[in-house]
């Protein structure tokens, strides 16, 4: 790359804003029942654990999907009798206790691997106004106490996911159904649960994603034939309809999902953030709820710097809330514990390094915008601090994302700052002090956490 050498010049007189939770994850490093692993996710001061594909194929046949917990649809959903929450109970005790909030996806686990076979749960509910009831008591067992239940205060309740999986409805794995019968489902939900608790987090629908925006200007216009086109048309119905007289519904997040890399989520983001301003959802936050920056790089170092550059991007983007898929052990897409000694990855700590920052609260300018982000090609810096005048700074030495394996120095700014290193051989660990004008080096693929030393 042109440019080696980067002066960190950090303003902490400018404070841009909070530091989102940009760590939070999909589903927790559970091995069948076993939850040992928990505490790796209190370290890492991980915020929200999404509920989705909970415990491997159908969801374990146990865990939170709603016909898991409610197995006979055709039973009474006022009585506790006919609900299963054993197994969930259990997950989310675990994630209680390990100061970890759940994101309740209310739906259920994709059906991959049995499309030709035929769909066991992606088919929709025949009575939506029942599946919504069923829902409403999901939510009182855990937030209300009913049926020998919790006070979890759970907030974020999401409606399906990924219903626009397909176009062709026999190949859709998420949704067996069309189009308009799941804007039904979504409308009769979110209206019902919204006027229990008026106080929740409901929304929805977990798009599969808005990468057609980047590939025709004609992606916007109704029928597609793509299936990325099919995405955007369902996503612009979808909010036509919720905003349409007689179908009016709430809408307190859209979440969306994105496995492309930080310079084209910003984008999608900007998309994602227009249409729901253009449908006069201005309060509506976008939580980008599913991404990986690629299962190639899984255990590698290239993965800690991929994962930390995207979590710093999407600081400086119009995303809310950010959440990595996924920390489950039996997952080919999990990228932060090795599932055969069940011990974190590189890139575990990618996520330790951000939250570092995230305890500090606030966001400060970096090199001179108040949009930060982006050093230069490759390379991305994000600072923080508090009211007590604690400071941080993370870089990141993504520039494995544009091919290039370039060792980079960075000029530390004015100040004592502990200088901690996630490379080949360090897990974020303290390798040395640095005085303001000092040159550090960081290594291809690598990650540098200073953080001030009060005097």
């Amino acid at each position: 790359m042109a440019e080696s050498n980067f002066v960190l010049s950090p303003d902490f007189t400018a404070p841009v804003g909070k530091i989102k939770p940009m760590h939070a994850v999909n589903n927790a490093p559970m091995f069948w029942t076993y939850c040992d692993n928990f505490h790796y996710l209190t370290e890492a001061g991980i915020p929200y654990a999404r509920l989705h594909d909970t415990g491997g194929i159908l969801g374990g046949g146990v865990y939170v999907d709603v016909a898991n917990i409610f197995p006979c649809f055709n039973a009474d959903p006022e009585d506790p009798e006919n609900y299963e929450f054993g197994f969930t109970d259990h997950l989310l005790r675990e994630l209680s206790a390990a100061k970890v909030q759940p994101f309740y996806r209310l739906g259920c686990t994709i059906e991959n691997y049995h499309p030709s076979i035929g769909p066991r749960r992606s088919i929709p509910p025949k009575d939506p106004h029942k599946w919504a009831v069923i829902c409403e008591h999901i939510i009182r067992h855990y937030n209300e106490g009913w049926a020998d239940g919790y006070h979890m205060g759970i907030t974020y309740w999401e409606i399906w996911n990924e219903p626009d999986n397909e176009p062709v409805i026999e190949e859709n794995p998420m949704w067996r159904g069309t189009m308009e019968e799941f804007f039904t489902l979504y409308e009769v939900t979110a209206n019902h649960l919204k006027s229990r608790f008026p106080h929740l987090k409901i929304g929805g629908y977990a798009s599969c994603g808005f990468y057609e925006i980047l590939n025709t200007a004609a992606a916007s216009q109704a029928n597609v034939s793509t299936r990325t086109g099919y995405f955007i048309e369902f996503f612009e119905k979808f909010l036509a309809h919720i905003t349409s007289d007689g179908h009016r519904s709430p809408l307190d997040f859209l979440s969306w999902h994105s496995y492309s890399g930080p310079e084209e989520n910003i984008r999608y983001a900007i998309y994602a953030r227009e249409m729901l301003d253009k449908y006069g959802f201005t309060e509506t936050e976008s939580i980008l709820n599913e991404w990986n920056p690629g299962t190639h790089r899984r255990g590698t170092l290239s993965d800690a710097s991929a994962i930390g550059s995207m979590m710093v991007a999407m600081q400086n983007s119009s995303v809310d809330l950010l959440m990595y898929y996924g920390a489950m052990l039996e997952s080919s897409y999990n990228g932060l514990f090795n599932p055969i000694t069940q011990k974190p990855f590189k890139a575990y700590f990618a996520l330790v390094a951000f939250n570092r920052l995230y305890q500090l609260g606030t966001q400060y300018v970096l090199n001179g915008t108040a949009e930060g982000g982006k050093l230069g090609a490759g390379v991305y810096g994000l600072a923080a601090g508090n009211e007590d005048g604690k400071k941080a700074i993370l870089a990141v030495n993504a520039q494995c994302l544009l091919g290039q394996a370039d060792t980079i120095t960075l000029t530390v700014p004015e100040g004592t700052w502990q200088v901690s290193l996630l490379d080949e051989t360090h897990d974020l660990s303290v390798v040395t002090t640095a005085e303001g004008g000092e040159s550090l080096t960081l290594p291809a693929d690598g990650l540098l956490l200073l953080e001030s030393i009060l005097s």
